[in-house]
């Protein structure tokens, strides 16, 4: 036989093992969905390889140090004729070779085989500056994913908090439902005793069926919300019915100056971005030192002398090697450049102001959700006196209708003002959560929220 003090230590014990539970299992599934979301919501993970595009195109840039090398082999048919001199070589295939002594309509083969070497050691910067820009497409597509990430999670959150209110409004509209199934039991009754008229039995039977629309649109609302969050997270298996959301508030803090938003690196970014752009379009103007080697070899079925053996051109008969440098300068390139870094420079001035403005916004809307936070605080403080207030109001004028003291209408005005505190006593709760989620989402840190699930 336990002793009854043992028998309340385990009773205790075995609360405090149900009381975390919940806390875990609220936390853990907040957390799945969360991580469900970011694996498999395509936006997401189109901004994933977005960033995996950029780095892959910042290794591209870095490769241009590695020379080019081609091996090309050829072969060919053509007429014995052939011209010295000058043409411009586009839409026109090369012609090598002394002229013939006169037209010569016969077909000669040719082969030829080559190796080239081009390789740009030193381009005065400009390689750099490409790296530089790629570098800077790197950040910011990692920008660009971060702040989509961080937002989508903040809408995970907010579908998430919608879901568990319906769930709690469900609750509360089936309750006022059996309580409208209640009242009409017992007012046939007191119909029936003649205590109360007959027409107060065919009111409760209408208040029934308005009880019941209103718990088909609660059903309705909660769908819709499963729905939505289904859609964030891309599964159709979802569900939320955590009620620790409704049974404790969060911890309220002061909010500092400084906001660390996502946003901000992306708009940052954008900026180094279209200076990197700047830069490049600078460097263009240099100079570039280029280093190139061939060897290579040549057949033909015309002779030195002039004489023709066609067959021979299949095979080679002189080989050949080359060896050079080439110094490329730019020199009207500036007139083309110059309105091209004007334009840069508008750009990047823009972009600034774009960040100024979202500084500020950011800095305002902190100010907001503080208030916000403040305000719904002070309201879940009260919202449990009024609902506890208007179930004793009700619970006394039921017992004065059922006695004859009262009337249907003030049984009436009290049901729904039950409601109506029911009602606000769930959402006052969840819209301290909401405050608490919009300064996260403000602030840029959703840990701000996800710190103050873990401690419920």
């Amino acid at each position: 036989m336990l002793t009854v003090q043992k028998s309340k230590y385990l009773f205790f014990t075995f609360l405090l093992v149900v009381f975390f539970s919940l806390q875990v299992n609220a936390q853990s599934d907040l957390q799945s969905l969360l991580k469900q979301a970011e694996e498999n919501y395509p936006l997401l993970k189109a901004k994933v390889m977005d960033f995996n595009a950029a780095k892959k195109g910042l290794n591209a840039s870095k490769s241009t140090l590695i020379p080019t090398l081609d091996a090309s082999y050829q072969a060919n048919y053509a007429t014995y004729n052939n011209i010295t001199g000058m043409f411009y070589p586009q839409f026109l295939l090369p012609i090598s070779g002394p002229p013939s002594p006169g037209n010569n309509s016969n077909g000669i083969y040719g082969s030829a085989a080559s190796l080239l070497l081009n390789w740009q050691p030193i381009t005065f910067g400009q390689r750099l500056a490409q790296i530089d820009y790629s570098k800077a497409g790197v950040q910011y597509a990692s920008a660009d994913a971060q702040n989509e990430i961080f937002q989508h999670k903040i809408k995970v959150v907010n579908a998430y908090l919608d879901a568990l209110t319906a769930n709690e409004l469900v609750k509360v509209y089936e309750k006022n439902y059996l309580r409208a199934e209640t009242n009409y039991s017992t007012t046939k009754t007191l119909v029936l005793n003649g205590i109360k008229p007959g027409v107060d039995s065919a009111l409760f039977k209408a208040e029934i069926s308005r009880a019941k629309i209103d718990l088909l649109n609660s059903q309705k609302y909660k769908q819709q919300t499963l729905i939505s969050l289904s859609q964030l997270i891309v599964s159709d298996q979802v569900s939320a019915s955590d009620t620790t959301f409704f049974n404790k508030l969060p911890s309220l803090s002061l909010s500092t100056d400084s906001v660390k938003h996502p946003l901000l690196s992306l708009y940052n970014s954008n900026i180094e971005l279209s200076n990197a752009r700047k830069k490049m379009l600078n460097r263009s103007l240099l100079p570039t030192l280029g280093i190139w080697g061939t060897t290579y070899a040549r057949g033909s079925g015309i002779q030195y002398n002039g004489t023709a053996n066609s067959m021979e051109g299949l095979s080679f008969q002189r080989y050949n090697y080359g060896v050079g440098m080439q110094l490329s300068v730019p020199l009207l390139q500036y007139g083309r450049v110059r309105p091209l870094l004007q334009q840069q420079d508008f750009v990047i001035n823009s972009n600034q102001e774009k960040l100024n403005e979202v500084t500020l916004q950011l800095k305002k809307q902190l100010q907001i959700a503080d208030t916000t936070l403040n305000n719904a605080y002070l309201v879940a403080k009260e919202s449990p006196v009024l609902a506890g207030s208007a179930g004793f109001a009700y619970k006394a004028l039921l017992s004065r209708y059922q006695s004859g003291l009262a009337n249907y209408a003030d049984l009436m005005h009290a049901q729904y003002f039950l409601i109506k505190a029911e009602t606000e006593n769930k959402t006052s709760y969840v819209a301290v959560w909401k405050a608490l989620l919009y300064k996260a989402a403000v602030k840029g840190d959703i840990n701000i929220f996800l710190n103050e699930v873990t401690k419920k």
